[in-house]
């Protein structure tokens, strides 16, 4: 079984435990009643920043942040979303990560996004409910149909959707399950760690760059860890970066956020 395959088996469990503990009409009760997400605001280059208390290929970060503090750190640094590691086995984060910093982020206008392996709308509505703007999906890991299921439930309810790919055939599916309907943005984010493998090659964001969906704003995941990386980026037509590792590791992670982002925009004009 591959590392992807056992996230998706652990996602499928802890929704079996989550839908007989929840009832689905009380869970949309809860996102009808939570405050309007802040939508994704897309103008030049943009940063997704990211929270995340421990990763498979990096181990611990830092286990004990301040969630809410670290997602005001990244508004603050022009951070154009937050994304928030939900996944508890291999990640260690959890619903209440999410929660507090959309909670944090409200003022800000600045959306949160939960960042997990998602196998079903109900995990959507439980994003929603906990206050996210926006939820990542993994094409590999999932079937169109559902994807489609997914990325309506999002939109309905007022959140962007970043579709993350690993290859040519996930940017192609991507092209295709776009909504043409006005709403919240859907993006197609690329990869550089494959999930099912935890490889990593660096080369892959330049590679997929010519396979991007037009008109659908492309992110470059993982392997961004400098300004310079996020130029780089941005040179092969990428509008934002998705960065975990070097902003948890950082000594001044809204200056690095900061400088991501200037040297990102000076490439884009």
């Amino acid at each position: 079984m591959s590392f992807l395959d056992a996230m998706a088996e652990a996602s499928r469990q802890r929704l079996a435990a989550a839908s007989r503990a929840h009832s689905e009409a009380a869970l949309l009760a809860e996102c009808a009643s939570a405050p309007p997400p802040p939508p994704l605001a897309l103008q030049g280059f943009g940063l997704i920043a990211e929270i995340k208390r421990a990763s498979p290929a990096e181990g611990a970060l830092e286990a004990d942040t301040d969630v809410a503090g670290r997602a005001a750190t990244y508004a603050g640094a022009g951070a154009a979303a937050v994304s928030v590691l939900t996944e508890p086995s291999r990640f260690h984060g959890s619903l209440e990560d999410l929660a507090l910093a959309a909670k944090a982020l409200r003022a800000t206008g600045v959306p949160a996004m939960r960042k997990d392996f998602l196998v079903a709308p109900w995990q959507v509505l439980e994003a929603r409910a906990a206050g996210a703007g926006g939820v990542l999906l993994i094409l590999a890991m999932l079937e169109d149909c559902l994807v489609q299921e997914m990325v309506d439930t999002a939109r309905e309810h007022g959140m962007f959707v970043l579709l993350e790919a690993f290859d040519e055939r996930d940017l192609a599916r991507a092209g295709k399950l776009v909504p043409a309907s006005e709403g919240p943005p859907v993006l197609a984010g690329v990869n550089t760690r494959d999930l099912r493998t935890l490889d990593v090659d660096p080369g892959r964001l330049e590679a997929l760059a010519r396979s991007l969906p037009p008109g659908i704003p492309g992110v470059a995941e993982s392997g961004i860890l400098s300004p310079e990386d996020a130029a780089a980026a941005a040179a092969l037509g990428y509008r934002l970066v998705l960065v975990g590792t070097a902003l948890m590791r950082s000594p001044a992670p809204g200056a690095l956020a900061r400088e991501m982002i200037e040297h990102g925009t000076r490439v884009l004009g």
